[in-house]
């Protein structure tokens, strides 16, 4: 039976089929869905994890104790998983460990571009790349049997296109799970220096048997036809070129690292120009230059964002023969927060104290655009509180004009450990932990403060107050968010204290709470237009009138801009 599938549901069906018991994760836009559709398959035990280097070490963990388990990421936590999956590259392990990371060019959802199979190449590990959904759940399956019979992890690299496009998918009976008994092996499993020589070597000597196996594994195929023109690409960008050169040669390369460098000299042989092209960095191009075959590639195509199929046609052939679909309106709609956002109130605030914000990664980064325009910095998750104390640091008087803004998921994720830096080191920054009782950004997906797990069992909550008390911090503060006049006095309060403080503003998700609120109604307004710099999308201006508006269907009736108001204008339905 097939059925169409995006490559992220597809993966989660190969995790069902191919035997796989354990799925560990932290949500992260392209590949968030992988986890929420494997939670579907009861015979999977999955769960969110607070960030993904723990993550990672689930998956590891369960891989040495025997049981086949799968870890999925975006590319920038690969980033914060780097460390032990360097490690488990030298250990090995006793069942499957495939690490799936969704890399996104072209920056739809993500503060930077990365080529994760560079990644692969520095941890000495297969890479497996899929160019559609099929493909996606075949390679669960291929990086199983790889990842078993070299004894080492495996990374299957996915990008936003492969990730949210649909593609038929056969569908397969799932086979037997089976977890190994646990067997104690110090030597390979205890990193100790002596071991880790050992252990060195033997990385050195699974490469080379992987690059013998990569010459006539199944995934690495030529496709013949006009010999005039050859193509080298993996991925998605080989869907391109088969569109955009229906009659070129094509190999077509699914297993990345190592390459396989007798079928590329075969093939090079066997056409007489060559291109490679491929996604973000050289990655290939580079190492087969080193073969010393002269090919073409990024001196036409692009270090950075998507390819497209007429870019290859138009940089291939000289020639535009790809028809672009008619332009059409559409309602322009910038980057905002949703009507009824709790934070909306607090980054008003920041502004009207003219604060400098010291920003993450979360909805709240929205308090960047305008008319809010109240963030100073985001890099990183976590880094909001680290960088608040380099800039005190560097400025001490900052530490009276400044705040570090985070959110409760990204808080638990790589939070912690930068405010007990702050506390450690003498800083007197102010945090705000944005608790809306979810991961919001990416869906709504649980965490360790919500009291329930993504198999839907009840969990302990954290409690922020009593961690942040934990890690040394004595001035605690819990505000409604909606309370604009009590968070005024509050951040005044926190930022002029010679010492660490946190305040709380704790209000669910304005999507979760499904708020039964009346939509505002405006009366009498006299046209001053303040309401309009909360960045309300349910809140507009008729000019010819001279009065504010409200959206009926998009007004949740949280009642922020009546706190804005000073002329009454704004009022729930019903008070006089």
């Amino acid at each position: 039976m097939k059925t169409l599938m995006t490559g992220n549901d597809a993966i989660a069906r190969g995790v069902y089929e191919y035997g796989i018991s354990v799925a560990a994760a932290y949500p992260g836009t392209p590949s968030t869905e992988i986890l929420e559709n494997i939670v579907k398959y009861p015979e999977v035990y999955c769960q969110w994890s607070p960030n993904e280097k723990v993550a990672m070490e689930v998956g590891i963990g369960a891989a040495i104790a025997g049981a086949r388990a799968i870890v999925t990421m975006k590319m920038v936590g690969v980033n914060v998983a780097a460390d032990p999956l360097f490690t488990v590259a030298y250990t090995g392990t006793r069942a499957g460990l495939v690490l799936i990371s969704a890399d996104d060019p072209g920056m739809h959802s993500s503060q930077n571009e990365q080529d994760n199979r560079l990644y692969a190449a520095f941890a000495k590990i297969p890479l497996l790349e899929p160019s559609n959904s099929q493909e996606a759940k075949d390679m669960v399956g291929l990086a199983m049997e790889i990842s078993e019979a070299f004894d080492t992890p495996v990374m299957l690299r996915i990008t936003t296109r492969i990730a949210h496009s649909q593609s038929l998918v056969e569908l397969k009976e799932p086979m037997e799970r089976v977890v190994k008994p646990y067997e104690k092996d110090p030597r390979k499993y205890v990193m100790l220096p002596g071991h880790g020589r050992a252990r060195r070597l033997i990385v050195e000597e699974r490469m080379q048997k992987l690059a013998t196996y990569s010459e006539t594994v199944a995934v690495n195929y030529m496709e013949m036809k006009d010999p005039t023109v050859g193509v080298i690409t993996s991925g998605i960008s080989y869907q391109y070129v088969k569109e955009a050169l229906p009659q070129a040669s094509i190999l077509k390369l699914g297993l990345t690292n190592p390459l396989p460098s007798g079928l590329i000299k075969e093939f090079a042989a066997k056409v007489n120009k060559l291109y490679v092209i491929e996604e973000l960095e050289p990655y290939l191009e580079k190492e087969i230059r080193l073969l010393g075959i002269d090919v073409i590639g990024k001196e036409l195509f692009p270090p950075y964002g998507e390819l497209t199929v007429r870019m290859i046609s138009e940089k291939v052939t000289g020639q535009n023969g790809i028809p672009l679909a008619k332009p059409f309106d559409s309602p322009f709609r910038p980057p905002v927060m949703c009507p009824g956002c709790p934070h909306r109130g607090m980054f008003y605030t920041f502004k009207q104290l003219k604060l400098v914000v010291s920003g993450d990664i979360g909805c709240y980064t929205l308090g960047t655009m305008a008319p809010l325009e109240a963030m100073d910095t985001c890099i990183c998750m976590g880094a909001s509180i680290s960088g608040a104390l380099g800039m005190e640091k560097a400025h001490p008087e900052m530490a009276e004009k400044m705040v570090a803004v985070i959110g409760d998921s990204t808080f638990l994720h790589s939070g912690v450990t930068g405010l007990m830096d702050v506390v450690y080191n003498g800083g007197h920054t102010t945090t705000v932990i944005l608790d809306n009782s979810i991961t919001a950004m990416t869906g709504h997906q649980e965490n360790p403060s919500t009291g329930k797990t993504l198999m839907g069992q009840p969990a302990p909550q954290v409690d922020f107050v009593a961690l942040c008390k934990a890690l040394g911090v004595k001035r605690v503060t819990e505000v409604d968010p909606f309370d604009l006049a009590n968070v005024k006095e509050v951040i005044k309060t926190e930022i002029a204290a010679p010492e660490p403080s946190v305040i709380i503003a704790r209000r669910p998700c304005a999507l979760i709470i499904k708020n039964t609120e009346k939509p505002l109604q405006v009366q009498d307004c006299t046209g001053c237009k303040m309401c309009l710099k909360l960045g309300c999308p349910a809140l507009s201006f008729d000019e010819e009138n001279k009065t504010a508006l409200v959206d009926q269907a998009l007004c949740t009736g949280c009642g922020l801009c009546i706190n804005v108001c000073k002329f009454d204008a704004l009022r729930k339905a019903g008070d006089a």
